[in-house]
């Protein structure tokens, strides 16, 4: 396991190498999240989105971060939470907004809806509704990579929650013994639905993954750069064939469970969200350091931020406007087709 020193020197080395139009294409796909979130919120606040969806703010430098470090042909799997992790790979607002409404061009014809979009032209095998349920996928792209002879690398993302699941374990236990190119990225956003995570997970955290030899660190989710740093450090030692690893990020939604949960005040103080909207913003954190280190001025910013609003209105327009699927559709995709004898 390499020491701090190492890490910190290693981050030096990378920083030489990230030039400032990265950090502003950072900047810009946290923003395309937040805007495209917000905007999911006003979908279902009137009444134009069927069921609910789990918004993503708060949590946009752990997607960012991750997936700036990966190729388009990576794997990255996905949750119930999971637009953040779409959008970074690299899917379009468009189609996303069409399956949340149920549309025809959406990305699974109308049909997933907001837990089970998936894309594979940009390496995103699937969000999952059911916690831990993509763990085994991950596992699985990586074990086909590694059979394959690729140097690709699979990325699954995870609330704390599912480290109550059995799943996990057994699958980090195959990827330490066949040193595979997964990375589990574990997103710690305190709350285990509407239950502080420390009343329903023992001990600590890291000593899980730890116990099956996977090497495993922890970074402040909030802040994008270190989550790029880490996840490019653990990227390349995946490709270079050393095994999986575990990167726990400590991070913060600002909304409810879903959308509909609206009044939090029996589990989760306004004191403290307010706390985490104001001084722990990752999309505010980034945009303050850019404009220190003169990367960026503010026009620049508020640029960025109209850009997006304008992708955000097209894009949702083309999906209001979009036609529903056919009725003669419904079977689909949902059943293999019977085989000739």
């Amino acid at each position: 396991m390499p020491s701090p020193g190492l890490e910190m020197r290693a981050e030096r080395h990378h920083a030489m190498t990230v030039d400032g139009e990265q950090w502003l294409h950072m900047y810009r796909q946290m923003l395309r999240i937040r805007r495209f979130e917000e905007q999911v919120n006003e979908l279902y606040m009137s009444a134009k989105m069927p069921g609910l969806a789990h918004l993503y703010i708060g949590q946009e430098a752990v997607a960012v971060g991750v997936c700036e470090a990966l190729r388009r042909d990576d794997y990255i799997t996905s949750t119930h939470r999971g637009h953040g992790h779409c959008l970074a790979k690299g899917a379009s607002m468009d189609r996303m907004f069409a399956e949340l409404l149920g549309k025809a061009p959406g990305y699974n014809r109308g049909k997933g809806g907001s837990m089970h979009i998936a894309d594979p032209d940009t390496g995103n095998l699937g969000a999952n509704a059911i916690v831990a349920g993509a763990v085994g996928i991950a596992t699985g792209a990586a074990l086909s990579a590694k059979m394959r002879g690729t140097d690709q690398v699979a990325v699954c993302f995870f609330g704390e929650g599912a480290l109550g699941q059995g799943v996990l374990y057994e699958v980090m236990n195959m990827a330490s013994l066949w040193k595979l190119p997964v990375i589990y990225v574990c997103e710690n956003n305190l709350y285990t639905e509407y239950t502080p995570y420390q009343e329903v997970l023992a001990g600590e955290i890291l000593d899980r993954p730890r116990a099956f030899g996977i090497y495993a660190e922890a970074v402040d989710g909030q802040d994008v750069r270190t989550v790029y740093f880490a996840a490019r450090r653990l990227v390349e030692r995946a490709r270079a064939g050393e095994g999986p690893a575990f990167l726990l990020c400590h991070t913060y939604r600002y909304y409810g469970h879903h959308v509909g949960d609206i009044d939090r005040s029996y589990y989760r103080s306004r004191e403290e969200e307010e706390f985490w909207k104001n001084e722990r913003d990752p999309i505010r954190l980034l945009g303050t350091w850019l404009l220190q280190e003169r990367l960026a001025d503010e026009r620049v910013l508020e640029a960025i931020d109209r850009e997006v609003q304008v992708e955000v209105e097209a894009a949702l327009a083309f999906a209001l406007n979009a036609p529903y699927p056919i009725p003669d559709e419904v079977a689909q995709h949902v059943y293999a087709d019977k085989a000739e004898p």
